[in-house]
């Protein structure tokens, strides 16, 4: 367990400056533009040994009506709901504002506890706005720096009586006689880690609000709308997932604003840690150049990807359609020839259960291992039908091969003169080995390690089997 508490203030108070020291991350984007948070964000924090799940919310600000900065203050709200404890924060540089009191005016009508902490005072000059902070009525402020770690020693102090038992840290268990390989992560209550990608204004926070039943992620026809990568939690069919969902990703040229640039930042690092990228493509105008240079992203950092066709409602000729998204992606991401494609539409619903079977089919194949006397049968096969070009007038040697790991499925060729295997045969070994051992659409890694010459640096000696290794790895 943990106690819930919900960042609340207007917008560029130092919320999100806030979350990012009590999660220990820099997980929420911060710069001095206001109204950069739209999604509440979610993140386990640890204050001396008081667990904390901390909700970074946007900026409060009086909307009405169903523009997105509507979308953006329901988001706040349910925040709000979901919390054990409320932390009011006010800019002591500024003073109090007049959104300050009619925030505060708002909270002392809430059933939840409310703290409050005037942030930002490092200096004299905050002085002043600290005191002016006691005429909102809400009980002695806390002074922070959340830039400089100052004052957390006091909200420790203000959040403990709310706090329960099970909201404390427990002193770990012995460890179980039962390890689990860290390294395949292949655990069933481990949560499957996610990344949903795209161009902007594919349906990515569409898509995940369908997925979960409820308007968890802030929409909008407008381009850009989401800029932190927010994580969600989801269950499906008795299986965990942690759901990322990111900035849309546009051409590297269009990107110029410096929050963009953050989004697309968070956005490369939610893939880096993903386990599988949903790639969600628009129907109304499927394959871009930018959907294959994000696809062609994906695969380079290792993941497993699914292709999520969104508002295939609007498609007419969709046996036509399939057919060619079809094609266009084994041709022109060979790569990741035979990658699931799933036909959505996000905002009806339509095609969702299908989509997580697809999500769960890549992550098996990812974690996939070939035995090694499987893999060398294959090998010897392969040589014999296609042997390797010579080199200078002596033929490339390809000994032996093994998988070394997963998560993508990764093998090591052993052998001579592999420095000058051409890229044509690697991509034949690969496209053999995808095809035969059922390994479509996941990334292969292939690594080439080529025996040293004992003679080349000696004028004598003889071959050692602990002859020093040269590595390179090739996709």
């Amino acid at each position: 367990m943990a106690l819930h508490l919900a960042i609340i203030g207007r917008p560029n108070v130092g919320k999100s400056t806030l979350f990012n020291r009590l999660v220990g991350q820099k997980l929420a984007i911060v710069d001095d533009t206001p109204g950069v948070t739209r999604d509440r964000r979610m993140g386990e924090a640890e204050l001396g040994d008081l667990l904390l799940t901390v909700i970074d919310t946007a900026g409060y600000e009086e909307v009405k009506g169903e523009s997105l900065e509507a979308s953006v203050q329901e988001q706040t709200a349910k925040a709000m709901e979901e919390a054990d404890v409320l932390l009011f924060i006010i800019d002591a540089r500024a003073g109090v504002t007049p959104i300050d009191t009619a925030i505060a005016d708002r909270l002392r009508r809430a059933r939840i506890p409310v703290i409050l902490a005037a942030n930002k005072c490092e200096g004299r000059e905050a002085l002043a706005g600290h005191a002016e902070a006691y005429a909102l009525g809400l009980g002695d402020p806390i002074a922070l720096s959340a830039e400089h770690a100052l004052g957390l020693d006091e909200l420790y102090d203000r959040l403990t009586p709310f706090a329960k038992a099970e909201d404390f840290k427990q002193p770990a268990p012995e460890e179980s006689a039962q390890e689990e390989d860290e390294e395949e992560g292949v655990s069933p209550d481990k949560p499957i880690q996610i990344a949903v990608v795209g161009r902007p204004n594919a349906g990515k926070s569409t898509l995940i609000n369908a997925l979960l039943g409820e308007e968890r992620l802030v929409t909008s026809p407008i381009a850009g709308t989401t800029r932190d990568a927010i994580a969600v939690p989801y269950r499906w069919r008795d299986r965990e997932f942690r759901v990322f969902d990111t900035a849309g990703l546009r051409r590297k040229a269009r990107v110029t604003e410096k929050i963009e640039k953050l989004a697309v930042a968070d956005a490369l690092r939610a893939i880096r840690f993903a386990e599988v990228a949903i790639m969600t493509i628009d129907a109304t105008a499927p394959l871009e150049t930018q959907d294959l240079a994000i696809a062609d992203l994906v695969e380079r950092e290792g993941r497993a990807i699914v292709f999520a066709v969104n508002k295939w409602d609007l498609v007419e000729d969709r046996n036509l359609a399939r057919r060619a998204l079809r094609d266009r992606i084994d041709q022109l991401l060979p790569q990741l020839h035979g990658a699931s494609l799933v036909m959505v539409s996000a905002l009806h619903g339509d095609g969702l259960d299908r989509l997580m079977t697809a999500v769960l089919e890549a992550h098996r194949i990812w974690n996939k291992r070939v035995p090694t006397a499987t893999i060398n049968r294959y090998l010897e096969w392969a040589l014999e039908k296609n042997p390797p070009p010579a080199m200078r007038g002596r033929r490339i040697k390809l000994r032996y091969m093994t998988q070394v790991k997963a998560r993508p499925p990764t093998f090591a060729i052993f052998g001579n003169q592999l420095d000058g295997l051409p890229e044509s045969y690697l991509r034949y070994l690969v496209n053999g080995i995808r095809k035969d051992f059922g390994l479509p659409g996941t990334p292969i890694r292939i690594v080439l390690r080529t025996s040293a010459n004992p003679f080349a640096a000696k004028g004598e000696g003889a071959r050692h089997p602990s002859a020093k290794v040269k590595s390179r790895e090739r996709r």
